[in-house]
């Protein structure tokens, strides 16, 4: 547990408001107040920020891997371990590693180290994100067509179990491939649904929306299209108010219009919010890897398979933030806002992530004014120093 301290001298946003010349004071790994400077109390420590910004923590709810680890290939705690670690100094202080489309016994053994991560309170894991399998053919993108299936009376109560042993589940499936009464089933137990990897049509969607799916993966990619007759599943996530969407902001998966289109049309309160869908080589130096035996290249700020086929992203968050903030020409907050507050409320987590307030858990991160990692704290323990 971290000790009582104060970040002074910093311009603090705390998830909605600026707050210029101020204070962040940390206990017991929580925020405990925003003063204005000069105001700590005495015998607090204090650590100078040096007029940097104060920022809430990244929530990435779509990391296949990093550090050279992919949690399909070792599914174990151990990688877990590996995955948060590399994405903390990129600001993401909370992830969700994510298994992609894979064998039953690979999807069980992932499963049982989220269990293992979340009963030593591995800093930065907030739960598992379980991309497939149960997804569409026609949709497939770089997941296995081999290994993409129907889901069964088994699938769904392993799910279900699963769902009370970690802070958050996230499961992305398809309406070709799961019932709206088995997607209601998951609801009730405490599972996130999202849709994906989908053919599925607009109408389609709402059904799916009503049974209790509330999220919609990686927005436009793998998905059927924003069409002049039919709107499908991207159509659905942008209309739908109930319905978060990901979005993989690095300019390869979806082009910057598209993108300003989709935020001006969405209609809310559900917001359109960043993950990184980020793969082994975050943090490395990697030049290649595999996936379901197959090789994926990284090149030119793509990780592709030998048939152009994108796989994942070669994508961080605060690289993100800044394509948001400095190309797509967001207010600096609200791009912040898409890398914490949203995800956070994406995942009913926005009591205690997403924002610097009282009570919330001390996941900051510190900028400069040309938005570079300075520092990072997860729980009010520094995770990283630049």
């Amino acid at each position: 547990m971290s000790e009582r301290f104060a970040l002074s001298g910093a311009r603090i946003f705390d998830g909605e408001a600026w707050h210029e010349d101020a204070a962040l004071i940390v206990a017991n790994g929580e925020i405990e107040a925003i003063l204005p400077a000069g105001t700590v109390p005495a015998g607090v420590k204090q650590v100078e920020a040096d007029g940097a910004m104060l920022v809430p923590g990244f929530i990435d709810l779509q990391v296949n891997g990093g550090g050279g680890v992919m949690l399909n290939d070792h599914p174990d705690l151990a990688s877990i371990e590996t995955i948060c670690a590399a994405h903390a100094p990129f600001g993401t202080t909370a992830l969700l590693p994510t298994l992609i489309t894979d064998t039953p016994e690979i999807t069980a053994s992932a499963v049982e180290a989220g269990r293992q991560a979340a009963k030593r309170r591995v800093p930065g894991f907030l739960g598992l994100h379980l991309e497939g399998p149960h997804l569409s053919l026609a949709r497939k993108g770089a997941h296995d067509p081999d290994l993409i299936r129907t889901m069964t009376d088994a699938d769904l109560e392993a799910l279900v179990a699963a769902a009370d042993e970690m802070p958050v589940l996230l499961t992305t499936v398809a309406p070709e491939s799961v019932s709206a009464e088995q997607v209601e089933t998951l609801v009730r137990a405490g599972v996130i649904v999202s849709l994906g990897h989908s053919d599925t049509a607009y109408a389609n969607v709402a059904a799916y929306a009503q049974a209790g799916a509330s999220m919609v993966t990686h927005l436009f990619n793998a998905m059927s299209p924003l069409g002049s007759r039919e709107p499908g599943l991207a159509g659905a996530a942008i209309d739908t108010g109930t319905l978060f969407a990901g979005l993989i902001a690095d300019g390869i998966h979806v082009d910057p219009a598209t993108m300003g289109i989709a935020l001006r049309a969405k209609r809310g309160p559900a917001k359109i919010f960043l993950v990184t869908d980020a793969m082994a080589p975050i943090g490395t130096p990697m030049t290649s890897f595999t996936l379901n035996g197959r090789t994926i290249f990284r090149k030119e700020g793509s990780l592709r398979l030998a048939d152009g086929t994108l796989a994942g992203a070669d994508l961080d968050m605060i690289s993100a933030v800044r394509f948001m903030h400095r190309t797509i020409g967001l207010e600096l907050g609200e791009a912040l806002r898409m890398a914490s507050l949203y995800p956070a409320e994406a995942v009913g987590q926005s009591n205690r992530l997403g924002r610097l307030a009282r009570g919330a858990r001390a996941n900051i991160v510190a900028l400069s004014g040309d938005v570079e990692i300075g520092s990072v704290w997860i729980d009010g323990v520094r995770a990283f120093r630049a």
